[in-house]
């Protein structure tokens, strides 16, 4: 039903769906939907059919693929912190609002390794949540996930002041979010558009780790670290990685300093920031003083505070009000992988047709 995708269609490697080539089904309906897309945009009109088998196949091996690139990540994140920390612990903070008032605050946890080996990192934050009773004179009231963090804290001392490690993932838990993103190049779209390039960093998916140290001078050397870092065997092989040269040591892609001036980003920002290919996938590492996170993280918790999520859809109904289509795929995508039984959405000159 969906046609089969050939090596040439591949997904570039620096994409947020790079693994889809290993994904069959997630492959057919996203080479499907990107063809559908050119004879659309024509104003020819069009059928589209679906099943639900391969719609949920495609369901399923997209979260397995988020799935494997946190497991990554997080041997990333634990490898860099027996190397960094030394002896550590790991705590989830978990960034709530309720939702009848938008109040936020922040919860913290203590979680093993083997906790978040066996979920994700937003059904970890939802988890801890799901704990709480919030209780106002009107009854009883619900808080919703605004961001969840995975935190490596040092138990001691370590040689390069560093407060803490913390993982980040920003992969969109909306699978047809994610989708309709890769079909219509959504970043590309945002820095080609001057009124949309302010936003352009809220449309970048990345794994991302960030050190959080005492001061700028801390954060340099903590860099120049990195840079002649070599994992050893021993560390990989209890892990369960393979002792090669690709998870042995970084491989640098883009470096820049956002600590000096005029160089700063005009929020107040400041890290070094550096993109790395490790273990045959790429990460942002972000080395940040501590004065800048703390300032961070309090604009975060702030009820007046944008949450990056919310700010990404922004940009995406921004797009959506100049492009019909890309407003039509997010409806398709939604409707498909949430809730089929509903009506399909409409555009003018699309049938939609979904079948067994």
């Amino acid at each position: 039903m969906w046609p089969v995708m050939t090596a040439r269609d591949a997904v570039n490697e620096s994409s947020p769906l790079w693994m889809v080539s290993q994904a069959p089904a997630l492959n057919e309906l996203v080479m499907a939907l990107k063809r559908a897309r050119g004879e659309l945009e024509t104003g020819t009109q069009g059928r589209l059919v679906f099943s639900r088998t391969q719609l949920a196949q495609a369901r399923s091996e997209f979260s397995a693929m988020i799935r494997r690139g946190e497991r990554d990540l997080h041997a990333l994140a634990g490898l860099l912190s027996q190397e960094i920390l030394g002896t550590f612990g790991l705590r989830s903070s978990a960034i709530g609002e309720i939702e009848r008032t938008h109040e936020r605050f922040t919860i913290t946890v203590d979680v093993t390794e083997d906790d978040i080996a066996s979920s994700t990192d937003l059904d970890l934050g939802t988890r801890i949540l799901a704990r709480l009773a919030i209780a106002e004179q009107r009854g009883w009231m619900r808080a919703a996930l605004v961001s969840n963090v995975l935190e490596y804290e040092p138990t001691g001392p370590n040689p390069f002041n560093v407060y803490r490690l913390l993982t980040r993932i920003k992969a969109e838990e909306e699978i047809w979010n994610k989708v309709v993103d890769e079909l219509f190049e959504l970043d590309s779209i945002v820095l080609r558009d001057k009124q949309l390039q302010h936003l352009s960093r809220y449309v970048k998916d990345v794994f991302g780790v960030k050190a959080v140290v005492g001061s700028e001078d801390d954060a340099y050397r903590l860099q120049e670290h990195l840079h002649a870092l070599r994992f050893s065997a021993e560390r990989l092989t209890a892990r369960g990685l393979p002792d090669d040269q690709a998870h042995r040591a970084f491989e640098f892609v883009e470096s820049k300093d956002y600590l000096q001036r005029p160089s700063r980003k005009q929020s107040g920002w400041v890290a070094l920031k550096s993109v790395v290919h490790w273990g045959g996938r790429t990460f942002e590492i972000q080395v940040q003083p501590l004065s800048n996170f703390l300032h961070e993280r309090e604009r975060l918790t702030r009820e007046s505070h944008a949450s990056f999520k919310s700010t990404r859809e922004r940009v995406r109904d921004e797009v959506a009000q100049r492009l019909p289509l890309f407003g039509f795929y997010r409806a398709l995508l939604r409707w498909l992988f949430l809730d089929p039984s509903s009506e399909a959405p409409r555009q003018e000159g699309i049938d939609v047709v979904l079948v067994e």
